[in-house]
């Protein structure tokens, strides 16, 4: 059976003080975009009020497009910002570390076509002989409490919602984004819970993943993101 190959995608990349970050990710993911030669592409970073040049760092390497959220306004935020302004038949989302390398988006699409789904999220849990440079065994086992606690409130059957690299379909990006309300680091698992209740198809994918140090969640938000799983649940 042969699929629809990939010719419109749209890659969207959140950043928060990442002048000194992006300008090789940018041109990893360009050169990329180059080599694929598809029939539509762009690139969109999104500043999510950045304290230093990352505005001006994207800004200086066209085709990028800059979107400017009004302040900093959290990650969940600026995904949607991104999502819903993309203009490709596919949206991918990636963390501007690239710890999942953009080329693994081929592996998310091919998996998207042969399920028929409309959502394909990278995971670092399905298969973990993946993952090249692990996290620190806390982060790695509060990830793991994280995700017992997330199935058990939402009932989704993901093993590793918090991987930052998926795929969208553009019309599916619309409706679930369009819906969410979290803008902080919990907005994956609201955003695959809203997909749920609207029958849209997902799938999870293994997915190469490198740690790459730098981190911008803290203690705090880390332990928000438990309380925020009752309020998706909630549907507040």
């Amino acid at each position: 059976m042969t699929f629809e190959p990939l010719r419109s995608l749209s890659i969207v990349i959140p950043a928060y003080n990442e002048e000194k970050r992006l300008p090789g990710t940018l041109d990893r993911v360009l050169a990329w975009l180059d080599r694929r030669a598809l029939g539509f592409s762009e690139l969109i970073v999104v500043d999510d009020g950045s304290r230093d040049n990352t505005a001006g760092v994207a800004e200086s390497r066209p085709p990028v497009r800059v979107l400017r959220n009004p302040g900093n306004r959290g990650k969940g935020y600026a995904v949607r910002h991104g999502m819903l302004d993309a203009r490709g038949d596919w949206v991918l989302y990636s963390d501007a570390d690239l710890s999942t390398p953009i080329e693994e988006a081929d592996r998310l699409y091919d998996a998207a076509m042969k399920s028929g789904a409309a959502i394909a999220i990278g995971s670092r849990a399905v298969d973990r002989s993946l993952v090249t440079v692990h996290q620190s065994s806390f982060r790695e086992y509060s990830g793991r409490a994280f995700n017992l606690v997330m199935r058990t409130i939402t009932g989704l059957p993901f093993s590793d919602t918090q991987c930052g690299f998926k795929l969208y379909r553009r019309d599916a990006a619309q409706k679930v984004f369009s819906r969410q309300k979290l803008d902080g680091f919990s907005f994956d698992v609201e955003d695959l819970y809203l997909a749920k209740k609207a029958g849209v198809k997902a799938i999870e994918v293994p997915v190469h993943w490198a740690n790459v140090e730098g981190t911008k969640v803290s203690m705090g938000q880390g332990i928000k993101s438990f309380t925020d799983l009752v309020r998706i649940r909630m549907g507040r």
